[in-house]
This record gives C-alpha cells, sequence and structure tokens, in this order.
C-alpha cells in the first residue's frame, strides 16, 4: 500500500469544522490541513470531506445499509439495540451513534495499525466492488474491520461517510475555496477546474498536483449540468427579464449529456454517471451524426407525438423489466437544448443565442431533436407559453436569456423555470418517524392516508413544508396521540389533518391505496378539519383519471 497519512488527522480537522459556525474558519481549517498532503492523500481527503466514498458520477458506491451498519456496531462493541436506539433518538445521527459506542469495544484487532486515508479508500473500493452474491457479508466483513481499527473519533466520520450524512457545514463551494486556498488557485481557475472535472476530489488531487490550470473539457467526461430557478408566477418572469426571451417546454425526463467522439456516444445522468446501457435509442439517434460535441438535454419517453409518464422511464432504469419491453412501453426520445462543446473547442461562454446556432448543426444527420422553443415577451406571453407546455403533457416551462452563457453546475440568473402542482387534498396522518442531523429528536416524516368508507388507505409520505415551529409543536402533538411506539416509527391516532400538495398521482403497490402522490408537500395544517372532512380515495381516483399522463407502477 502507498505511504499515506493518517486518518486520524482528517477526522480531528472535520471535528473542528463541525465545531464552528464560522464559512471563514471551516475554509481555513481545511485548507491548512490540505496544504501538506501529497495528491492521492489529497483526492481522499476533499472526497470525504464532501460526505462521498467514491468519485462523484461512480457507477458503484460504497452501498451499505443501515441495518448492517447496526448490526456492525453491536457486533463490535457489545452495545444493545436499546442502548443504541436511544443515542440515535438523542442525536439523530448514527456517526454520532457510532462515536459513542466505539469507545468500549468488545472485539479487538490482533495487531493494531493506525488507519491512513490509503487504507480508507482501499476499503472504499472493496465496498464499491462487493457485488452479486456473498456481497452482504462481504461488505459487513469490510466494514467491520475498519471499525475494529478505528478510533471513536475516526468510526463516527467513517459511518457519517457511508451513510451520506457528514453535516459540517462544507459544502460544495467552501470545499471549492480550501482547496484553491490550499494550493494557490484564483477563485476563477478553482471554480472551472472544479466545474470541468465535476468531482471535488479529482479537483483537489489535480491542484495538489499543480496541474489544476491544465484542465480542459474533453469528451466522456462529463461536467455538471446548469440549473435553471425556480419562479413562482409568469409576471415575476417577465419582471426578472423585461425583454425577449425563450421559452422552452419544460420536460418531464431525466437529465442527460450526450458526448460523441471518434463515431463513439456515451450518455451521463445529472448525477454524473455514465446511463449508456440504459438508453440505446439515445445512442441509436446519433448513430449518423458528425463532428464531436457534448450536448445538454433531456431524454423522455415520448410516443404518438406526446409525452409517455415518467414512472415509466423509472422502471426502466431501475432495470425492473428488459429494454426490449422497456422499448415497446415507453421508447425513448432526446430533445437537446444546449451545446458545451464541438470539434475541440468549448461552447460554455459564447452566448446561448450562438450556442443554438452551433447546436442545430450537431445534430443534422441525427433522429434527435431540439427542445420545443418560442420567443416570449411579457406575462401575457409567458404564461400563454406555460399553458401551451402543460396542454401537451409537458411538465411547465423554463425560460432562458438569448445573452445567457452556460453556468455549469450553477443556477445562473438567465435560465428560469415555471412549475404548478396538480392539485392538494386533505389528508390525515396515521404514522410518523423521527427525522435525522437538524431534526434530531422531533418528528418530522409524516405517513397520511385518505378515507375509503369507514376505512384509512395510506397514498404517500411527506418530510417538507412545516417550519421548525410547527414541527416542534407536531412532535408533541404525535407523541400524545401515539397508539404504538416502535422506536424511530410510531402509529399514531388519526387526528391530525394536513393540507397536501403534490405533483401528480401514481398506481402502486407501496400503499395500501394502491395510489401514491408524487412529490407530495405539507401546504398547511388543518386545526379546522377533523377526520369526517378527509378526502376520499374516490378523490384520488378522479385526479388520476384527469391527469394527461397515467401509470401503474405495478
Amino acid at each position: 500500500m502507498r505511504q499515506s497519512v493518517p486518518l486520524l488527522g482528517l477526522a480531528q480537522t472535520l471535528e473542528k469544522v463541525r465545531g464552528t459556525s464560522s464559512k471563514k474558519e471551516k475554509v481555513a481549517l481545511l485548507s491548512s490541513y490540505l496544504k501538506g498532503l501529497r495528491a492521492d492523500d489529497a483526492r481522499v481527503a476533499a472526497r470525504v470531506a464532501s460526505g462521498r466514498p467514491s468519485e462523484r458520477g461512480s457507477k458503484d458506491e460504497a452501498q451499505v445499509g443501515y441495518s448492517t451498519l447496526l448490526d456492525v456496531l453491536r457486533e463490535v462493541t457489545g452495545a444493545t439495540s436499546e442502548d443504541i436506539s436511544k443515542i440515535y433518538l438523542e442525536h439523530g445521527d448514527l456517526g454520532e451513534v457510532a462515536e459513542e459506542v466505539l469507545g468500549e469495544k468488545k472485539e479487538q484487532t490482533l495487531f493494531s495499525e493506525q488507519l491512513t486515508l490509503a487504507a480508507l479508500d482501499e476499503a472504499f473500493q472493496k465496498l464499491r466492488a462487493a457485488k452479486g452474491r456473498g456481497s452482504a457479508a462481504a461488505k459487513r466483513g469490510i466494514v467491520k474491520s475498519l471499525l475494529l481499527s478505528a478510533s471513536p473519533l475516526e468510526g463516527k466520520y467513517i459511518v457519517k461517510v457511508l451513510t451520506g450524512e457528514m453535516r459540517t457545514g462544507l459544502v460544495s463551494g467552501l470545499l471549492e475555496e480550501a482547496v484553491a486556498s490550499a494550493y494557490g488557485l484564483s477563485k476563477a481557475e478553482a471554480a472551472r477546474a472544479h466545474m470541468v472535472l465535476g468531482d471535488v476530489g479529482a479537483f483537489a488531487g489535480k491542484a495538489a498536483a499543480g496541474e489544476a490550470g491544465r484542465i480542459a473539457m474533453t469528451p466522456f467526461r462529463p461536467v455538471n449540468f446548469m440549473l435553471a430557478e425556480p419562479f413562482a408566477s409568469a409576471k415575476e418572469i417577465a419582471e426578472h427579464f423585461a425583454k425577449k426571451v425563450y421559452a422552452e417546454c419544460k420536460y418531464d425526463g431525466i437529465r442527460a449529456q450526450v458526448h460523441r467522439s471518434d463515431g463513439k456516444v456515451r450518455v451521463y445522468s445529472r448525477r454524473l454517471e455514465d446511463v449508456t446501457t440504459s438508453f440505446p435509442e439515445v445512442v441509436g439517434a446519433f448513430e449518423h451524426a458528425k463532428g464531436e460535441f457534448i450536448l445538454d438535454g433531456e431524454a423522455v419517453p415520448f410516443a404518438g407525438g406526446r409525452p409517455l409518464p415518467f414512472q415509466l422511464l423509472q422502471r426502466r432504469l431501475r432495470r425492473m423489466e428488459d429494454f426490449e419491453e422497456a422499448r415497446k412501453k415507453a421508447p425513448i426520445t432526446y430533445f437537446a437544448f444546449d451545446i458545451l462543446y464541438r470539434d475541440g473547442k468549448e461552447t460554455v461562454d459564447l452566448p446561448l443565442a450562438e450556442r443554438r446556432r452551433l447546436l442545430g448543426r450537431a445534430l443534422a444527420g441525427s433522429s434527435a431533436r431540439t427542445a420545443e422553443t418560442v420567443d416570449v415577451r411579457g406575462e401575457r406571453e409567458i404564461q400563454a407559453a406555460f399553458r401551451r407546455s402543460r396542454d401537451l403533457g409537458y411538465e411547465g416551462l423554463v425560460v432562458k436569456d438569448p445573452e445567457s452563457v452556460y453556468a455549469m453546475g450553477k443556477r445562473g440568473s438567465g435560465w428560469v423555470k415555471l412549475k404548478e402542482e396538480l392539485d392538494t387534498l386533505d389528508v390525515v396522518i396515521v404514522a410518523a418517524e423521527y427525522g435525522h442531523g437538524k431534526r434530531a429528536g422531533v418528528i418530522s416524516d409524516y405517513t397520511f392516508a385518505v378515507r375509503d368508507g369507514d376505512m384509512l388507505k395510506t397514498v404517500g409520505k411527506a418530510y417538507s413544508g412545516l417550519t421548525d415551529a410547527e414541527i416542534e409543536e407536531m412532535t408533541r402533538r404525535l407523541k400524545e396521540i401515539t397508539v404504538r411506539d416502535f422506536g424511530y416509527r410510531r402509529q399514531v391516532r388519526p387526528e391530525i389533518v394536513v393540507e397536501v400538495a403534490f405533483d401528480s398521482v401514481q398506481r402502486s403497490g407501496r400503499h395500501d391505496s394502491g395510489y401514491a402522490l408524487r412529490f407530495p408537500r405539507i401546504k398547511r395544517i388543518r386545526t379546522d378539519k377533523g377526520l369526517g372532512d378527509v378526502d376520499t380515495i374516490e378523490k384520488v381516483e378522479r385526479i388520476f383519471s384527469g391527469q394527461k399522463l397515467k401509470v401503474d407502477e405495478k
């Protein structure tokens, strides 16, 4: 194994970072730590600090479930389920549980060696490689070996990375700033290198090696996508731009970057993951295209001139059916709306109007389509374009400034989006769970139901929409009406009515109603309503039947 620094130094640094609310101090602490690291260690340290065990976009993730981590912690320390449950309810964070119980290990390694960043990276690689029969036992063994060798503080951050619950306040921008400060990069150099590489670990490694200034966009290395800022109304959008702009249909599909070079085509998701094998139609669409390019667009289930429900696309991504069956049920059309690279030259800094002309030329010979777009000016024209998009079965509208550049990885003010909720339902809470992190110790996840005759049938679960004060009050009320307490979860008397908004309804076997609300969020607590005022399953069915797009998840 290569020479490497101890993991403990990183864990101590992250603990200090977590302990300060000052963004400037967080950056200074991490920057100071990174300065003394070699490129390989800098890569691992920055990635761990971001809360990831693997490179962003990696096909293989070091997935370890809560149950496995809990089992290993009990096995290594001798702590009981009751002990762990009590600590978890206090902190709402499994990393905190690990730190507290690892101080009393029941088992010890025969030859105690200090964990290094290289050893941690190797263990994460083994976790990613564990697949198929016997993989669960293999992962359990790898995690056990790590935690046996780890100090309580190291164990805390190992578990935090594996659960994806780092919570040190080191958001992407601060990580980028810390790397830039450690290796003497300007803000512009750091931003560009980070955006092109797409992964903070790769960025830190290149920066430590003095190679950050030589990074260029190239096909088959995906870059971060530009995002649209949400706006509440057509009026707000009109006032924001105050000029003629482009209005594109907002597709309900999978955001996809298409890379073509030397006759080869690959497709990447918003997570920068290679999803080429999931979209053979997209690859086929560019079979007769010419030249080298990187496109941004949306892979949309589409047939008969209209979009199909997004849930059909989810089935394909989850590999719930073979591709031939998937292509029959939900053939994919690629709608391109931007070009980032063309024949050896980056185009992201060109105005959108010029990029659209280049995009049209790049699509020549392909069967991909450009996004449906109209020129609009003012509230009335934006609203009309929005209604047309909705009537066609699309999700809403994206409005873009013709002069905007492509801001990789950012919500640039040059792109804004307009959506609307499908409907609302009055539902009653029947079960609830404790939250994590900032919501530790409060009950913040609510399972809700509608009436079906004399029975209640669940249709979804929501954990957004309430203020901190409302969650505190909800916690108090739910404890008072608990029927059965399962520790993290509790069944409650159906008394609390809430109004939930949602984007669509789909048939689903996950709930006993046979339906599930998509993207539910709580609009308000209806203290003025009781169980008799809760909406019925018949209303859910009417909403489902009235949708332009509908799907049976089963």
